[in-house]
Parts: C-alpha cells; sequence; structure tokens
C-alpha cells in the first residue's frame, strides 16, 4: 500500500490508464478535478457466488469492473456516483470474510476484503470523498437504496410458490424483494422510476399484489403487467438476469492508495 500525493499530470495519467483498460465500450473517465484516489482488487457477492473485481475509488465516483488478462484489461464497466452510495460496516459471513454492504438506488451488494484493515480503510476512504463531495457540490444524497438479491445458491425451490428449480424451470429475481422466484411467480413488471423512468422490471406475484393494495390509484394494470410510480426502500432492481452472469475472476491483491 502506498500513499503519497499524486502531482495533476500524474493523476492525468493514471485516470487515462484506467479509462483505457477498460477499452472502447467504457465511459469516459477523465473530467477536471477529478482524482484517483485508490485502487485494488475486492470481493462482490453477485447472485452466482463471490467474484473478484477491480474496484477504482474517484474523489467523486466509485468504478470497478472485472478482470481480464492479469488485471491489464477490465470489462463490464460500472459507475457509481459517490453522492448515492451508502456503507454499512457488517459481521463475517460463512462466505465472506471483511465484509460490508454498499447501497445504491439502482444496485446493492456485499464486498469483501483481504484484511479487516484493508476493509476499514476502503470504508473510511469512500466515506470521506463522499462527505467532502456533499460539502462542495450542489450533488443530493440518495435516498432510495436498492435490496439485495438473495443469491442462487441459496434456494433450490421458488421462494413463493415452492417449485423445484430445473435446468427448463429456471431461476429469476423479483427486483423489489430480491427474492429468488420462478417465471410463473413473476410474470407482472412495474415501472419503477428511480431504478429506470422507461422500462418496467420483473416483480413477483406478492410484491405485485402489494402494490395494487397500498398504492391502487398509482398502477395501471394491462394483462399480466403493472406500471407504477411508487418509490420505496424495498422497490428496486439492478438489472436483466443475463446482466448478472459473471465469470470467475483472479484472486485479491493489494489495495494502493495514491492521497
Amino acid at each position: 500500500m502506498t500513499h503519497r500525493l499524486t502531482l495533476p499530470q500524474e493523476n492525468h495519467d493514471l485516470i487515462k490508464a484506467v479509462e483505457n483498460s477498460f477499452g472502447h465500450l467504457g465511459k469516459p473517465l477523465s473530467q477536471p478535478d477529478r482524482v484517483l484516489i485508490g485502487h485494488g482488487r475486492l470481493t462482490k457477492l453477485s447472485r452466482r457466488g463471490p467474484k473478484t473485481k477491480s474496484f477504482f475509488l474517484f474523489n467523486d465516483v466509485l468504478v470497478y469492473g472485472g478482470i481480464v488478462l492479469n488485471g491489464r484489461w477490465h470489462k463490464k464497466q460500472k459507475i457509481i456516483p459517490l453522492e448515492d452510495v451508502q456503507l454499512e460496516d457488517l459481521e463475517d459471513s460463512f462466505n465472506m470474510k471483511n465484509q460490508w454492504l454498499i447501497r445504491t438506488p439502482r444496485k446493492s451488494f456485499f464486498m469483501g476484503a483481504p484484511t479487516c484493515q484493508d476493509k476499514q480503510e476502503w470504508m473510511q476512504h469512500i466515506e470521506s470523498c463522499r462527505s467532502k463531495l456533499l460539502q462542495t457540490s450542489v450533488r443530493q444524497p440518495g435516498s432510495v437504496f436498492a435490496v439485495t438479491w438473495v443469491p442462487d445458491q441459496a434456494s433450490a425451490i421458488c421462494m413463493r410458490c415452492c417449485s423445484t428449480f430445473t435446468v427448463t424451470h429456471r431461476r429469476h429475481h423479483c427486483r423489489k424483494c430480491g427474492f429468488v422466484v420462478c417465471n410463473s411467480c413473476s410474470k407482472h413488471r412495474v415501472l419503477l422510476r428511480h431504478i429506470d423512468p422507461k422500462k418496467r422490471q420483473r416483480i413477483c406475484r406478492i410484491c405485485h399484489s402489494m402494490l395494487s393494495i397500498d398504492a391502487p390509484e398509482l398502477a395501471h394494470v394491462r394483462g399480466d403487467s403493472m406500471e407504477s410510480s411508487c418509490s420505496g426502500e424495498n422497490e428496486v432492481v439492478i438489472a436483466s438476469d443475463e446482466d448478472q452472469v459473471e465469470e470467475s475472476m483472479e484472486d485479491q491483491g493489494p489495495t494502493r492508495w495514491l492521497h
């Protein structure tokens, strides 16, 4: 781990290197006043189990992606504005050591670090950058956060109808409660504006019934679909099932702090 002051030109070169590592599919990262604070490899718990990702902390965003070619290249770039981040410290679990929870409006997930010290440093740096950002800008903190998805391995049956999953009877996730459900129990679609103002998201029949009861004046039902402008702590979604498939990554490495 390294602590040192990064000069403007060196900082620009480092950010450009991160940007280039995502190739033409990645979004540009170079912006005025953006500073790379540190980077390292952390474990992210996905629906299919723990995966190692490369994380890059800037003074205003958190960027991560999959590792390819021994870390020289990255894929599936994700950018999280720090004003939308909420952290929660957690105890170790059976499948994740030195873990904490990252909540955002679009996606919430569990993280793990190689050591307890690394965990505390990551949390402290993220909180410090977020605090400074909110004090020095007009950005507003997030108020609605995504639920975490129940991992695929946690249930061999639909958590609504108890039918057994098979090769053809596939798993899906309700974007409101995060439960693992079958297709028959998740035919409804809801418009969750804090996730996507245009695209309707999959929810289970129980969540659909609850929304219909709690806010019938906001619901527009057509066939097995439903649109709602409700927002709340559980009304969340991260991506389509296909977007959640992640390949095996490499082992964690030491975090490098630049500031």
